[in-house]
């Protein structure tokens, strides 16, 4: 149960966040992470892995996002500059860095895997970000989406690593997707 509450935690903050963007506020998704982390933290059994994966993935998310914005190949809605990674988009990586100990748990030693997931579902979410008008990537679109498909292509086995790692450290190992 765990798993799938994991996975509609997520998700729930990926709406609220895009979904509030698209209609220029961030406090949606800032809220709806800020639950979501709160709750999780408190009845996690990984706590210590989980907060560490909560920054590395709100450094990635500076790094990429913020690379995105101020290359000029995307403009950010509910964004003052897009010179820096906006506030809502860190709140889906916060949310992000939350799945991968539990319902992304399957990609820890699976870097390949990690890599394809990166390299065609980073960006898709970014793709389905600008059908609900959260995002604009900026003409020719393909200079955008290239960055993210290399970014989130070394991102995601990168953070899967740190999970498997700090898991490990802590006697634990990756939880299987129905136990978690």
């Amino acid at each position: 149960m765990r798993f799938w509450a994991n996975i509609a935690a997520y998700q729930l903050v990926w709406f609220c966040a895009v979904l509030g963007a698209a209609r220029g506020q961030a406090w949606p998704g800032i809220a709806a992470a800020l639950l979501f982390s709160i709750i999780h933290l408190y009845t996690s059994p990984s706590r210590r892995s989980d907060a560490r994966l909560i920054g590395c993935a709100l450094l990635a998310g500076l790094l990429i996002d913020g690379g995105l914005g101020a290359s000029g190949w995307a403009h950010y809605a509910a964004d003052q500059s897009d010179a820096f990674a906006p506030l809502w988009i860190l709140a889906i990586w916060l949310a992000f860095a939350l799945t991968l100990n539990h319902s992304s748990a399957w990609l820890q030693g699976r870097p390949l895997l990690g890599v394809a997931l990166g390299v065609f579902g980073g960006p898709l979410a970014y793709l389905a970000a600008e059908r609900l008008h959260a995002i604009a990537f900026i003409a020719p679109a393909w200079r955008g989406l290239l960055w993210l498909a290399l970014a989130w292509a070394v991102a995601m086995p990168l953070l899967a690593a740190a999970a498997a790692r700090w898991r490990h450290t802590a006697g634990r190992t990756p939880l299987s997707g129905a136990s978690t």
